[in-house]
């Protein structure tokens, strides 16, 4: 479950069934309907990632930015007693590694050609980036005081998308749109929630590059034969996964609330990766996930210490969606667990000001591989061989800022 709003990533992203904080609007836009006030809420996360893998030639970190920013927006506008209109803005599934060339030694291999050339015969993944906005509309309408509804789209600019390789660079950007569905039930002490969000279908467009120029030439020699397409167009659909979160919050005093959600994430529609020209349909680039769906469970606490401040607990634990037959270097992922606390600070003249931290531990992954690497035959298809074979640890810290207007 991405990071979506500050108060979410202080209780672990347990926020679904949450009718009190306006942080729980990202996770639940039914919940703008037991508010009595509009609210624009904006911030971002600082994420600092660490990847690292062990293989036959020592430790390598991948060298991607120490720090990455994710902006966030959120509004809320009261239209009468029962509607209200939402607009969220988030940057969910964001991802990057750069593994340095020579990180996995049997992708550094080379062949000496009839002219005498000495040229590499496998790519090695090296930078993989994605960067997506995820524009989110709704419509909410409380149809009691006790229950809430709302419905909305996910308009998904996936800003920058990069899949190089040692051989390769492949680059674009794009759009998707998907819908979204929300409710929140409460009942004296208890509140149940749910969110859904669709699967949806990014089209990206971008360009292809060849990085050698020998097997490019290989290539128009060859009639296609061997060697390396010319650069050229390209476009992939990239499947983003469904998912839906289920949750329960119940006051245990008038200051103290405990809240437990269930998340399941339809990763099984990220089953693999396709780019092909868009001259000649040729296929450049097939990467193999066959991922599956994945649970995650999560408790958040909340504690009022002072009419004006609010403190933040959570924990949370999220299953890996990677089977051994297709892990992949260029997203290395394992079950994980998250702790976070976070602080909620209410100032004058409707001013409220969040901040959280998160911290991320991969449990440590050593792939054997489970296929034979053979470059001769199927030198572009890495994924659960022994080619990536490795000792995978990673973990992050997640630092949150949001300032929160009410009118």
């Amino acid at each position: 479950m991405p990071e979506i709003s500050v108060a979410g990533l202080g209780s672990a992203n347990a926020m679904v069934a949450n009718p009190e904080d306006p942080g729980a609007f990202a996770f639940n836009p039914a919940a703008m309907g037991f508010h009595d006030q509009s609210s624009i809420a904006a911030g971002s996360l600082f994420i600092g990632p660490n990847f690292s893998v062990r293989t036959a030639t020592g430790s390598h970190d991948s060298q991607g930015a120490d720090w990455l920013a994710a902006p966030m927006m959120q509004a809320a506008i009261k239209l009468n007693d029962q509607w209200w209109a939402g607009l969220g803005i988030t940057a969910p599934f964001g991802l990057e590694t750069r593994w340095p060339t020579g990180t996995f030694p049997a992708l550094t291999g080379t062949t000496t050609l009839p002219t005498g050339a000495e040229v590499p015969i496998s790519p090695q993944p090296t930078q993989s980036k994605l960067e997506t906005i995820d524009f989110s509309p709704t419509l909410t309408y409380k149809v009691s005081d006790q229950l809430s509804l709302s419905a909305g789209a996910d308009l998904y600019w996936l800003k920058s998308a990069t899949l190089n390789s040692s051989l390769t660079d492949l680059s674009g950007d794009g759009t998707g749109w998907g819908f979204n569905l929300s409710a929140l039930y409460k009942q004296e002490r208890w509140s149940l929630g749910a969110n859904f969000h669709s699967a949806a279908t990014v089209q990206v467009t971008g360009s292809y590059r060849p990085l050698n120029d020998t097997l490019a030439a290989l290539y128009a020699q060859t009639g296609g034969l061997s060697g390396l397409p010319p650069a050229q167009s390209a476009e992939l659909d990239l499947n983003l996964p469904w998912r839906l979160q289920l949750g329960a919050r119940y006051k245990l005093t008038p200051k103290l609330a405990i809240e437990f959600d269930w998340t399941r994430m339809g990763w099984s529609e990220f089953n693999r990766i396709t780019v092909e020209s868009r001259t000649s349909g040729q296929t450049l680039l097939e990467d193999q996930n066959q991922w599956e769906d994945s649970n995650a469970y999560r408790l958040g606490l909340t504690y009022q210490l002072t009419p004006a401040t609010l403190l933040r607990f959570g924990y949370a634990y999220d299953e890996n969606a990677q089977p051994d037959d297709y892990f992949s270097a260029r997203v290395p992922d394992n079950n994980r667990q998250l702790i976070s606390l976070g602080v909620g600070h209410q100032l004058s003249d409707g001013w409220r000001i969040d901040a959280g931290y998160m911290l991320v531990m991969f449990e440590n992954r050593d792939v054997d591989g489970v296929r034979p690497y053979n470059p001769l035959t199927d030198p572009g298809d890495v994924n659960g061989t022994t080619a990536i074979a490795g000792r995978y640890e990673a973990q992050a810290h997640i630092i949150g800022l949001e300032v929160t207007k009410t009118f």
